[in-house]
Parts: C-alpha cells; sequence; structure tokens
C-alpha cells in the first residue's frame, strides 16, 4: 500500500501547474513540498545515513563557478554586440582597417603552418597571445625587486685629486708619488697601471713604511683618457714610452728608474725597454701581457695560450685586432653602466681559487671599487678601446728584440774581408738592464703558459715561478708579497737618502765625468 497521500496521488497524475499545496502543521499552513523533503531527512536518519553540510571550499568552488558562466555570458553578449554594432561593413572604423589587417595578415599567414592541422587560426591565435600575455604578467609579478637580495651599488665620480703637467704637445698628465721625495730616494719606480685601473692602484695596497724602509720613490700616473689625464689624439707605444720619460723629468728624477709593470700594464713597460731603454735600471713585471697575436710565438704557444681562456674572452681580443668599434657595446654595458658588478664579468674570466677567495674579502672590494670608479671617471669608450686594441696589435717591435744580443755595422763579402785586417764594429742591442718577472700557475686572465714562451725569448729575464698564485692573489694587498718583491731586486733595505750621502754621490758623478775615457774604463 503506497504511503502517499491522496494530494501526492494527484500531484503524479498532472504537470507542475505552479500551485503550491499546502498542509496545515501545528496550527499553520507550509508547503507540501518542505514537508516532503523534511520526511525524506527523518527517513535518512532512520536508515543509518546521515547528510553532510556543505563545507566551506565547496561553497566558494560553486560561488567561483557560478560567477564563471556569468562572465562568459557576459562576455558573449558583449562580442554579440560588437559584431552587431561595429564589426559590420558600414562601420568607418572597419572600412579604414580593412586593407592594412588584409596586407598584415596575408604577410603573417605562414605563421599558420606551425599549428595543428585540425585547428582553427582564427581560434588557435587568441588562445596563443592569452597564454603569452598571461606568461609576461607571472614573470613581471616574479621580477618586483626583493628587499632581501642586495641592491646594486652605483658608480661614484670622485672631486679631482691628482697633480697633473704640462706635456710638451699640450697634454695634462695626471700622476701620483708616494714613499719618499725624489731628491732622497734610492730607487725611484715608475708603474703604469694594468686596463680597467688608474694612478690609484700602483702596488695595490702598498704600505708607505715598506717604501720608507727601502727608500723607494714610486711615481705612477692616469694612461691619457683614464682617470684625470687627458686624451692622445693618436696614440701608441712609443709615444707611451715618450709620455714616461717627460713624466720622470717634470717630478725631477735624474737617473734611472725602474719600471714596475702588471698585467696589460706590461705593454707600457715592454715599450720603455724598446724605445728609451738608456733611462731604464731595470724592469719588473707581475703576470706579464703578450700580444696573442706576435708571429714570434710558436703554434703550440699561441694553442695553449688561447685555449686557457673562456670563451667571453677570447671574442673580446677578436673584437679587439679585427672590429675595435664594436667593443663600445660591450663597455657601455658593464663597466660604463654607471654601476658596479663582478669584476669577472668585468674582465671576462674565471678566477681560480686563490683569487676568489680574495675577490670576496670587503677590503679587495673597497680598493676595487674605487680604482674602477677613478678609472672611469671621464665616461668615454674611447680610451679603453684603444688600449684594448693596442694589446692586440702590431707593437712596431717582438719581444725577442729586447735580448741583449751583439749587433755589427755592415755585412757581406767585402766586410768579410776588411774583418780579416781589422776586427768589425759592433755594438750590444737589447736591454742591458735586469729583468724579473713573477707568474702564478692558477693566473686565469694571463696563462703560466705565457711563462715558457717568454723564458725563450728572453733568456736573460729572471723567472719567479708562483705555485697556487693567482692573477690577483699574490699582488693585491699582500704586504709580505711586496717585501719579497723590493728584497730580491734591491736587497736589504736601507731607508732614504741623506743629505750627506747625496751630496757625496754628486762628487763622486762630477769626479767621474772628469776623468778621461781610458782612465774612467
Amino acid at each position: 500500500m503506497s504511503g502517499k497521500s491522496w494530494q501526492e496521488e494527484l500531484a503524479s497524475l498532472v504537470e507542475d501547474t505552479g500551485i503550491v499545496y499546502t498542509v496545515e502543521v501545528d496550527g499553520e499552513m507550509v508547503p507540501m513540498k518542505l514537508v516532503e523533503r523534511e520526511r525524506e531527512l527523518l527517513a535518512a536518519g532512520e536508515d543509518g545515513g546521515s547528510v553532510e553540510e556543505e563545507s566551506l571550499k565547496e561553497q566558494v568552488e560553486g560561488f567561483v563557478k557560478a560567477w564563471g558562466e556569468l562572465v562568459v555570458e557576459f562576455g558573449k553578449g558583449c562580442v554579440d554586440i560588437l559584431r552587431q554594432n561595429l564589426l559590420t561593413d558600414e562601420c568607418y572604423v572597419v572600412h579604414k582597417l580593412r586593407k592594412p589587417w588584409a596586407r598584415v595578415s596575408g604577410k603573417l599567414r605562414f605563421l599558420n603552418e606551425f599549428l595543428p592541422e585540425d585547428r582553427d587560426p582564427a581560434h588557435a591565435w587568441p588562445v596563443v597571445f592569452f597564454v603569452l600575455l598571461l606568461a609576461l604578467s607571472v614573470l613581471n609579478v616574479n621580477m618586483v625587486r626583493d628587499d632581501s637580495a642586495p641592491l646594486v651599488k652605483r658608480v661614484l665620480i670622485h672631486p679631482p685629486s691628482a697633480s697633473r703637467v704640462l706635456l710638451p704637445d699640450g697634454r695634462y698628465l695626471a700622476y701620483l708619488e708616494r714613499g719618499v721625495p725624489v731628491k732622497q730616494a734610492r730607487y725611484s719606480v715608475i708603474s703604469p697601471h694594468a686596463f680597467l685601473s688608474s694612478r690609484l692602484a700602483g702596488v695595490p695596497g702598498i704600505k708607505d713604511s715598506l717604501l720608507q724602509e727601502f727608500g723607494i720613490h714610486l711615481l705612477t700616473y692616469d694612461l691619457p683618457g683614464f682617470g684625470e689625464s687627458d686624451p692622445h689624439p693618436r696614440r701608441n707605444l712609443n709615444s707611451s714610452a715618450l709620455d714616461m720619460l717627460y713624466l720622470a723629468s717634470a717630478v725631477g728624477i735624474v737617473d734611472k728608474f725602474w719600471v714596475l709593470s702588471y698585467s696589460s700594464g706590461s705593454i707600457h713597460g715592454w715599450a720603455a725597454l724598446k724605445y728609451s731603454p738608456d733611462r731604464i735600471a731595470g724592469a719588473v713585471f707581475l703576470a706579464p701581457f703578450v700580444n696573442p697575436y706576435d708571429s714570434s710565438m710558436t703554434r703550440e704557444e699561441r694553442s695553449q695560450t688561447w685555449g686557457q681562456w673562456i670563451s667571453r674572452r677570447r671574442l673580446m681580443y677578436v673584437l679587439a685586432r679585427r672590429s675595435p668599434k664594436l667593443l663600445s657595446y660591450f663597455y657601455r654595458r658593464t663597466f660604463l653602466s654607471g654601476k658596479h658588478g663582478p669584476i669577472s664579468r668585468w674582465l671576462s674570466f674565471s678566477p681560480g681559487s686563490k683569487d676568489q677567495e680574495l675577490i670576496n674579502k670587503p677590503m679587495f672590494e673597497q680598493f676595487w671599487c674605487r680604482d674602477v670608479e677613478e678609472s672611469i671617471r671621464q665616461g668615454k669608450a674611447k680610451p679603453f678601446i684603444e688600449e684594448a686594441a693596442l694589446q692586440v696589435s702590431d707593437w712596431g717591435f717582438k719581444l725577442s728584440d729586447l735580448q741583449l744580443q751583439r749587433k755589427c755595422r755592415g755585412g757581406g763579402f767585402l766586410q768579410w774581408l776588411k774583418s780579416i785586417y781589422q776586427p768589425s764594429e759592433c755594438e750590444l742591442t737589447g736591454f742591458l738592464g735586469p729583468i724579473h718577472i713573477w707568474q702564478g700557475t692558477d693566473d686565469r686572465m694571463v696563462p703560466i703558459s705565457t711563462l715558457s714562451y717568454l723564458s725563450r725569448v728572453l733568456p736573460g729575464a729572471t723567472l719567479h715561478k708562483l705555485p697556487d698564485e693567482g692573477h690577483f692573489s699574490y699582488y693585491y694587498l699582500c704586504h709580505e708579497c711586496h717585501r719579497q718583491i723590493f728584497s730580491t731586486l734591491f736587497g736589504e733595505p736601507r731607508g732614504a737618502l741623506h743629505s750627506q750621502e747625496t751630496q757625496e754621490d754628486m762628487l763622486e758623478g762630477e769626479s767621474s765625468e772628469s776623468l778621461p775615457a781610458s782612465a774612467s774604463s
């Protein structure tokens, strides 16, 4: 027997007419559907079942789905409105853009070949552009600056602080003197700086007390266009040697002086030995740069040198050799960008373990940043391009020319007959003074293979191989290293010259000049 009332049986025989049937419950008229729903819940409870309430997550999902459906319907309505009002042939915008759009779409139709065959381009490309915009939006959100990340340090331009001397061609050359006064110096040392450096580098981290102890007058200067020095209109290695001589005379160096050069600054040291050997007492080279295009290098030496550089550094040398103007693009994005950056990227090399340990020290970073800021204070790429081009261009001489050798005048059969009766006139050529070279075995900028090449072309040079040392580790901010270098060059420290010693030296010089040649020899 059915448990339904006669009202329910009647409602089941006809369609829903919208009439709400009510029943009396506790003196109130209640819709029949609510009564039926309550009976179903009670029945479910009696059967042991339970009706779970809708969770917050489900409510949110339902809400989002409902809003999504509303947005879709709203979008369809907007599209219909646009089609009916704007995308008709009578519309002014469509009339003006139809032909340009047809030309552009015709040129870009080849991109449809990259779509799947079963995809309509009209539907596929909007999806592609939407995904692209979404990806760019996500990247933009992720690229928001993180306050915990270190801020990029900006390059500062400091007030002028250099002494300057006027050269014969009207240029000013900026310089810096350290150590004992030039008139009391036992040894005068001139140091041309390396690439991306300045007069402030000198011997990096050298202590004034050590210079006083050995009686050294240290003179450093800015290369043309670097620091506070004026640029040179036609700079080459010969003009570089002349600048060094003019500067030495301007500050009062009358005797021979030592040349101490480091890394790429060595090209100016080599030039001084070639073009003004009579004024040079001795030469010191630390991690010296040699021209990788030098024709006196063997194929094996050239291969070893190029093979130890990273690809970016090789590219810089190739551009400097063939298209130096293109270097401006890289310089403007690194050290001329107005912001400090990693030294490995700026100098295009991968530091070794000792170099990396030194680079990470705050003292080195402070020294390096200040030196770079002084080097690029003029903000011009041309001096750096000229310096890079000088490194790999034809120097006008070979390093083998600096070797001490005996050269006799004349030649041929007649000269040989003449030499039988009287000795031929010969003279010594090359550099007569001592040459000392220090090189680290873990140097990633100047490969250790350079040392074997120098030992072959300069057999008279004294070579100092430094095990496990890098390009910076032995020279920068190393007091004991500086002491070892000066002790090797000058022996025991004797301090500055006193006035009595200076007068005795002058009297000895005058007496030696007054003696005849036979007596003085």
